[in-house]
Formats: C-alpha cells, structure tokens, sequence
C-alpha cells in the first residue's frame, strides 16, 4: 500500500496496527555515459512494484535525491549533500514517528547515501526507534550469482549489475553505443581500487576523490557494462525482492 495514496484515516488505521513503514531513497546522478541519471532511484522503484501486492507493510513515497559528492561535477547530477539530507530523511522519519511508525525500513539506492542513514538510525535509536538499511546492490551480492555464476561477488558503479537491472526496467534507458572501458585512474604508483581507495602492497588505503578524477566516463568497477543482459537483471531483481517480503515478515516480530 502506497502512502500517498492513502486517505488520512485511512493512514490512521493502519498506523494503529502496525509500525513499520518502508521508505524509498534514490539519487539522481551519473551512471557512466550509458545509464541514465535516475538509476538509483529507477532500481528501487522497480523492486516496490515487484514487492507492493504481496506484502502489507505500507510504502511512503520515493525520495529521489540524495547525497552524490563525490559525482557532483557530473551534468545533470543533483546533490543534496550531508547535511540536507540529513535533515530531510530526520523530518522524514519524525513525522512518521509521531503517527506511530517505529521501524523505519530505507530501500536505499545509492551509496553516499549510507553514511547519512547511520547518523538518522542512531537518531531514532535514542528514541526508542529502529532504522533498517536495505541497500539493494550490495545485498543481491550474496543472493544472486553473478554473470558468470559466482557467489558471492562484488558489482561497481554503473557496471554490469546496475547495467542489467537497469535493461529488465526499460532497455530503452541503456544507451548501447556508449559502452566504453573505463579504467580507473591511479594516483602515481599507487593504483585505483574503486570510488575511495588505493592499493598499496595488497592493502586499500582510502584516498577520496571526485569520481572525474577516478574515471572519465562515470563507471567503475570490475563488473564491466558489457556482460550486462535483462535476463540477469531480472534475476537480480527478482531475487533480492523475495529476500526483502521474506525479511519484512520477520521483522514484524522484533
């Protein structure tokens, strides 16, 4: 059930009943010159729809931007940063505290966004509230084998992963011809490792950087867009919404 279109009674009742609500977070944000600019909140989207008639947990509406420093030169990218998003995702969650919701489950979409949920969870902790982070991407890692069967692994930033979940929604959005490499830039001898790190004799030191300055067309990853299909999209997916209705169900009984 979608809040937004609920009556206000109708809100009432449920929150006289139950205190879970499910909150969607994305972002809007380059994805590599292929992918378009509402991946992450496209993907979440996209499992709401798969999960929305089989569970009875109700769903406030997508929140489609947040916290993209490190992509912010990107065109098209809209960054609310810390701070912002800390304060819109804190009235978020104390509205709804106040109707009675207690556990608060984010379907989070992107990343930065992490760190900023950390601080709101033990916000609501404190008052004897309890913020869940579903991160999508990174939980299908160990529910889902990847491309070439393995398990568990580990997807990039708009890499295969995204890629072929992004062609299960709507192969229209993937713009083929703009699949290029993408190798990451080292700084001097230290080699790139992903968004923040380097390597330096086999350990990952961070070193945060803007993500043009790590890769010149916004993807990066060991996951590479070109083994991406829609036929592991969909398993992708698929797979992490049944784990989410499963998840749900036991969280009833915290």
């Amino acid at each position: 059930m979608r809040l937004e279109k609920m009556t206000w009674p109708q809100a009432k009742q449920y929150f006289e009943k139950n205190n879970i609500v499910l909150i969607p977070l994305g972002s809007t944000e380059c994805h590599g010159r292929h992918m378009p600019l509402g991946t992450d909140t496209l993907i979440p989207e996209k499992i709401l729809t798969l999960i929305e008639e089989k569970t009875d947990v109700m769903i406030a509406p997508m929140m489609p931007y947040g916290c993209t420093d490190y992509l912010a030169p990107f065109p098209g990218t809209i960054n609310l940063g810390h701070d912002v998003l800390y304060q819109v995702m804190t009235k978020i969650c104390e509205s709804l505290y106040v109707h009675g919701a207690r556990k608060f489950v984010i379907l989070n979409g992107h990343g930065g966004n992490i760190p900023v949920l950390d601080r709101v969870a033990l916000d609501l902790q404190k008052k004897g509230g309890m913020l869940v982070q579903l991160n999508w991407w990174q939980m299908v890692w160990n529910i889902v084998p990847d491309y070439e069967g393995n398990m568990p692994w580990h997807g990039g930033h708009g890499g295969a992963e995204e890629t072929s979940a992004i062609l299960y929604i709507d192969e229209a959005l993937v713009d083929y011809k703009e699949i290029q490499d993408a190798p990451m830039k080292d700084i001097g001898p230290l080699q790139a490792a992903g968004m923040k790190n380097v390597v330096f004799k086999g350990v990952e030191i961070p070193i945060p950087r803007f993500s043009h300055d790590i890769s010149d067309n916004g993807w990066f990853g060991n996951d590479h867009p070109r083994f991406s299909s829609r036929k592991w999209g969909e398993e992708l997916l698929k797979g992490v919404s049944e784990y989410i209705l499963d998840f749900l169900e036991e969280l009833k009984k915290v």
